[in-house]
């Protein structure tokens, strides 16, 4: 009886914040609030350190010292931070520069998705804004951990890796440090492990991007990771086509013809980083990507409604 009582005690402790400039909320299973409460201090510091890496608010942060000697001089920087660039450019490789770090150069003024947007650019000034984009001009040294944007006014940025990264470092931290149950959630990108309260395994809704409260589907997560980019916050509407605020890194302008995709990997990193891409791509080549690939699984929602997975996963 004893055991089931235990079981009983313990409940979800949780703490929202605003982190990378996203809402974070960390969330650990336990029967001591004061345990819980110090854990959830430990992964935010854990944020914090990430952000103070990767942020390009910050003239000392190592990613805009990259960006401040793009054509000049290789910088160097952390292992870390080495490894996670490394990772980047692999995830480019993989889909042939649907995914690429170095979008940090393009023009943001020639999109604000909002209501007011009424066109698109004409597509040499698109295609102009993209013209630094290239994750083959950054050049890494192993031995002295240094990185080289090759062409001046190149820039990388991690907003399409570097919550995921987050997540899983601050999962890694909690579990270090005893939490055997949670969920790290960095808005929407999220990674669970062990189990709720009650026993049963963490289950996700796949939002319905028309329904802000009623829920596509529902999965189960536990142990695994998901990640979702979707068009329903922000988009334009032009001449009755709805386009996402995703940029394809090739054309310069935006997506459109998908709703949402929801990667679900045991990486938060690499669901975040593969989220855009296969929106990308579009449903048929990002569905036989995914497909070729191990521990990885997708749900696509169209601007139709359609729903396509990849082979490997089971909605309710």
């Amino acid at each position: 009886m004893q055991a089931a009582e235990a079981t009983i005690s313990e409940t979800v402790h949780k703490r929202a914040l605003k982190l990378m400039g996203n809402r974070f909320e960390i969330s650990v299973v336990a029967d001591d609030k004061h345990w819980a409460e110090a854990r959830i201090d430990l992964a935010i510091t854990e944020i914090q350190r990430i952000e103070k890496l990767l942020t390009t608010f910050n003239d000392n942060s190592q990613t805009n010292r990259i960006n401040a000697n793009a054509g000049i001089a290789p910088v160097n920087v952390d292992r870390e931070v080495f490894d996670l660039i490394a990772r980047s450019l692999k995830i480019s490789e993989l889909t042939q520069g649907a995914f690429d770090i170095t979008y940090g150069s393009i023009d943001k003024s020639l999109w604000n998705f909002d209501q007011s947007m009424k066109s698109l650019p004409d597509i040499a000034t698109a295609q102009a804004s993209v013209r630094l984009i290239n994750y083959q001009n950054v050049i890494l040294d192993n031995q002295n951990t240094t990185v080289f944007l090759k062409e001046a006014g190149m820039r990388i940025g991690f907003g399409g890796i570097g919550k995921g990264y987050a997540a899983d470092r601050a999962k890694a931290v909690l579990q270090a440090n005893g939490v055997t149950s949670g969920i790290v959630n960095a808005a929407g990108d999220l990674v669970t492990w062990g189990t709720q309260p009650n026993g049963k395994p963490w289950t996700i809704a796949i939002a319905d991007p028309d329904q802000e409260v009623t829920p596509f589907s529902t999965l189960n997560i536990s142990n695994m990771a998901i990640a979702t980019s979707g068009n329903y916050a922000k988009f334009a509407v032009i001449n009755g086509v709805k386009y996402s605020h995703t940029i394809d890194p090739k054309t310069g302008l935006p997506v459109s013809g998908i709703k949402s995709v929801s990667i679900i990997s045991p990486s938060a990193e690499f669901a975040d980083a593969m989220a855009t891409p296969v929106t990308v791509m579009g449903v048929k080549v990002g569905l036989d990507l995914v497909n070729q690939l191990q521990q990885i699984a997708c749900v696509v929602i169209t601007d139709n409604n359609c729903l396509y997975t990849s082979k490997n996963i089971n909605i309710k």
